[in-house]
């Protein structure tokens, strides 16, 4: 009977430490740079849902990019709620590019609409 529950807490543990590193991986900051940058543009598009609110951001030179910003209420802390931002408003975001080359994709640390800031990870801000 011991043994039994020793390998049931084993299963538990090893089924437990996967999905857990399942979510990092998705929730993660391993699929951007290390260095931020910034990104000028206007907003095409606004996602408010899960997993994360997203942006879709035209820029002069680049095109549109897919802007990710913090799980919906980290988002929400921040300030920027549903309504923050519309189509055409002017953006700026701060914030981490994927490390693929050819991949339009960010994750927003700060956002600038219309000359109101919202900082999405604070902790996260590198400053000069």
């Amino acid at each position: 009977m011991r043994l039994m529950n020793s390998k049931r807490m084993a299963i538990g543990a090893v089924l437990a430490l996967t999905l857990a590193s399942g979510a990092a991986a998705h929730h993660g900051w391993s699929w951007a740079e290390g260095e931020q940058t910034e990104l000028h543009g206007t907003i095409e598009k606004v996602t408010m849902g899960g997993p994360h609110p997203t942006l879709d951001v035209a820029t002069a030179a680049d095109g549109v990019w897919l802007v990710e910003l913090g799980n919906p209420r980290q988002t929400e802390r921040s300030g920027f709620v549903e309504g923050s931002a519309k189509k055409g408003n002017p953006i700026v975001v701060l914030g981490n590019r994927s490390l693929k080359a050819d991949e339009k994709r960010m994750k927003a640390v700060r956002i600038t609409v219309a000359d109101k800031r919202y900082d999405i990870y604070p902790e996260r801000i590198q400053t000069n």
